[in-house]
């Protein structure tokens, strides 16, 4: 069995948007017809350009190979170009693709990956949300209102949800680390005390900064909020100073997550050993795929820290979280997006059930890919699949951050 066609799939999710801009759907298929399909998390160039990439990548490393030398393809990728070092943009067609290498071994053993990749730890996997607006709710006064937040909060733990997100302390800009204003400040006091007080012990509190602040502005603002006990402290400062996300470690007592926007074990291993987080949370369709993402997971056992798979894309980079879930033992729950179109892409092959996603057993990933309904969708912006402020943050009033996509119409 080799590798032999490459298509891709550029799908825009339909209003309100969650999950990004668009979402990167490479699909392979064998000289023995056997379809996968991956997504590739890369948001550093444009669309198109990131086409090209895996169109490159795929043609000088992958075609005529068999799916199952991952680790001879990887090795191919990650040196190339006389690098052997990560790159963001590289790595990032190279987990899209790599993810579609597993779902046609999968369906051409009849087994779920992650039968392949250790066998199955876990049966369920604990999900958790982000607070997004009901319909009703105004934007972008939405993102402001600690009343808001824990009203979609209280109704997620009634949905079963046991851990939600939120990050009230916006924007993002692209100026590194700063202050926050102490009107940020007693907003996210506001937001953590309310959501506290409206679920309780019932769910855990996951604070996300998105990397904005200064050592001590993290430092400051960690403490403010530690009285309600956060989950974690997500990304506090930005994420390439792994020993000054240590200090916040340090000096908060709020246990540390990152990872989002890191590539490979070469770029997760510092985290590790210069203690700035405990939680890891790579995005598989950025961090290297699922074995790579397997790899990292094994170093966290050593250090006795978890991980957490992120999720701001579509519902392929889902499956292959959950797949990766399903076989380590250090797993802490998983990002979850629950929108009609999520669902719908994947037909609802998966589920949320109480709070939990039940490890699915059909071959690959276990989804059914809906092609049509994605194609259906294409992708007719001009933006980034995120994308941060130039304008610095403000200190007469609130900073509003609008949430991980423009509204659409």
């Amino acid at each position: 069995m080799k590798l032999a066609d490459l298509d891709i799939i550029i799908t825009a999710p339909p209003a309100p948007g969650w999950g990004g801009q668009y979402w990167i759907i490479p699909k392979l298929t064998t000289d023995t017809g056997i379809v996968g399909y991956g997504e590739c998390y890369a948001s550093s160039v444009g669309p198109e350009a990131m086409k090209a990439v895996i169109k490159d990548v795929f043609a000088r490393h992958m075609a005529g190979e068999n799916p199952e030398n991952i680790e001879l393809m990887f090795r191919r990728v990650y040196s190339s170009g006389f690098t052997q070092r990560p790159d963001l943009t590289v790595m990032g067609a190279w987990s899209g693709l790599e993810i579609a290498c597993w779902d046609i071994l999968g369906k051409d053993r009849d087994r779920p990956v992650h039968a392949l990749i250790g066998g199955r730890m876990n049966d369920r996997i604990r999900a958790y949300t982000y607070l997004y607006p009901h319909p009703d709710h105004p934007l972008p006064a939405f993102w402001s209102s600690p009343d808001m937040a824990a009203e979609v909060a209280s109704d997620m733990v009634a949905k079963g949800y046991t851990a939600v997100k939120f990050d009230p302390a916006g924007p993002y800009t692209i100026r590194g680390g700063h202050m926050p204003s102490l009107h940020d400040i007693s907003l996210s006091v506001a937001f953590c005390k309310q959501i506290r007080d409206a679920v309780g012990d019932r769910a855990d509190l996951l604070f996300g900064t998105h990397g904005q602040f200064s050592t001590g502005g993290a430092i400051r603002l960690g403490q403010a909020i530690a009285p309600y006990s956060p989950l974690w402290y997500e990304e506090p400062i930005p994420p390439d100073n792994v020993a000054e996300m240590a200090k916040v470690a340090a000096a908060t007592g709020i246990p540390i997550a990152t990872g989002e926007r890191l590539t490979t074990k070469a770029e997760f291993a510092p985290v590790l050993r210069n203690g700035a987080a405990t939680i890891l949370q790579p995005a598989l369709g950025r961090a290297g795929g699922i074995w790579e993402v397997k790899k990292i997971a094994a170093m966290a056992e050593v250090y006795n820290a978890q991980i957490a798979p992120h999720l701001y894309a579509g519902p392929v980079e889902w499956a292959a979280n959950i797949q990766l879930a399903a076989s380590i033992p250090n797993i802490l729950m998983a990002e979850t997006i629950e929108t009609p179109f999520h669902m719908a892409l994947i037909k609802h092959s998966l589920t949320v059930e109480d709070g939990y996603i039940p490890v699915p057993t059909a071959p690959g990933l276990g989804i059914e890919f809906d092609e049509d309904l994605a194609r259906a969708h294409p992708y007719t912006g001009d933006g980034l699949h995120l994308q941060m402020q130039e304008a610095p943050i403000g200190y007469h009033g609130i900073n509003t951050f609008a949430g991980g996509a423009p509204v659409k119409t």
